[in-house]
């Protein structure tokens, strides 16, 4: 049995081959995002080759910059797949971006894990077989926040999103959330500024003028950045509750510093403060090995090759059909707890911390936080496999 098992792993791992993952990311682009986020994946690399590799070979990432445009970024991955014969396909930040290379792997019939890019459409009316993705969607993280904005009872919204993929997606399921919350939520102004072109000045005063009692925003990185700095110089936050996806982040925070408005409702990652068994041994690997704190691309970085390495273990195979059976229902531990891989859509059940924001000295922490449960916050089977149409 034994001599029978080493003949089919040298099959399917030809002798001295390595697993290729094929990276691509917008690495100049987010940089904020995603150095941290390779740290993340290269800590896990190392752990998995320490331990032996999978089925006896050792992993390797091949690591490329899609410039943050969906055109190059097929191009990358095209290149990975045809010159670098990678195995499996990894990575992208911007929702689009994901959407084209998703696409790419139905086409070319790999195994593409999406590990950053939040739109909904990659595993719903985009989802194909080839493609799974990792962090929790905007439609997820919007509804963590829903049962606090609607505990509220704010009836005036106005809304802010970047006027992409991901904000579109985000304000749209925060508006169907909320008015199945809270029927008599109306929605007073509503402002998309381009990403990464925020004219922050004439976002706030239009805000302002429309006088709401709540503001939902989707904006990140530099826009949420100037955005905060506008509406604390105008008085916009003063008397106006504001619930923001990703702005708990330590990637977001570390910039806004001495700024952070107090007391909205995000989503993020208290790193410093999570201390269960999981996040506390990766916690302390990643300080040992790169002497900084780790951020929430830390996270995604390093639970995307651990999962590809559970894959790979689980299929005893780097061959693509198999990889995608073996991820059908997969479980695996991450930082933030076990996630198990869902069949139905392909996405992973892992969640989001929310909370609040707050200041400590002059940096920006959240505060009343809780762990929200990725496998709680789903549609009903049936509207996914509508949206799939299955």
């Amino acid at each position: 049995m034994r001599s029978l098992l080493v003949t089919l792993l040298a099959l399917a791992f030809p002798v001295h081959a390595q697993v290729k993952i094929g990276e691509l990311n917008s690495y100049k682009v987010f940089a904020a995002f995603l150095e941290p986020y390779k740290k993340g994946m290269d800590l896990a690399l190392e752990e998995v080759n320490a331990g032996g590799g999978v089925l006896g070979r050792k992993l390797e990432l091949v690591v490329r910059d899609d410039g943050g445009n969906p055109g190059d970024a097929v191009r990358v991955a095209e290149e990975l797949i045809a010159r670098e014969k990678v195995n499996v396909l990894m990575g992208t930040f911007a929702s689009n971006v994901g959407l084209a290379v998703a696409s790419l792997a139905a086409q070319r019939k790999i195994l593409f894990v999406a590990s950053e890019p939040l739109t909904d459409k990659i595993v719903w009316e985009n989802g194909n077989r080839y493609t799974w993705r990792l962090r929790p969607s905007t439609y997820m993280q919007t509804a963590m926040l829903i049962p606090e904005a609607a505990k509220l009872k704010k009836r005036r919204w106005a809304i802010v999103y970047p006027n992409y993929e991901y904000g579109q997606s985000a304000t749209a399921s925060f508006k169907k959330l909320l008015k199945q919350a809270q029927p008599d939520a109306e929605f007073v102004a509503e402002q998309a500024p381009a990403l990464g072109k925020i004219d922050a000045g004439a976002v706030v005063q239009a805000l302002a003028e429309a006088k709401p009692d709540a503001i939902f925003s989707s904006l990140f990185a530099a826009d949420l950045q100037k955005f905060v700095r506008e509406g604390n110089t105008r008085g916009l936050f003063r008397n106006t509750v504001v619930f923001n996806l990703l702005a708990g982040e330590p990637e977001y925070l570390d910039t806004l510093k001495d700024e952070t408005p107090e007391g909205w409702w995000v989503t993020g990652y208290p790193w410093s403060e999570i201390n269960t068994p999981e996040h506390k041994a990766f916690r302390d690997a990643y300080q040992v090995r790169w002497k900084d704190y780790p951020r929430q691309g830390s996270v995604v970085g390093y639970a995307a090759v651990h999962a590809v390495a559970n894959a790979l273990r689980a299929a005893k195979s780097a061959d693509t059909e198999k990889l995608v059976d073996a991820l059908k229902g997969l479980k695996m531990r991450t930082p933030f707890g076990p996630v198990e891989w869902r069949a139905l859509d392909h996405q992973s059940t892992m969640g989001a911390y929310v909370g609040q924001l707050s200041k400590k000295g002059n940096q920006g922490i959240m505060v009343n936080w809780r762990y929200a449960d990725g496998a709680k916050f789903q549609p009903s089977d049936q509207e996914i496999r509508a949206l799939r149409k299955e």
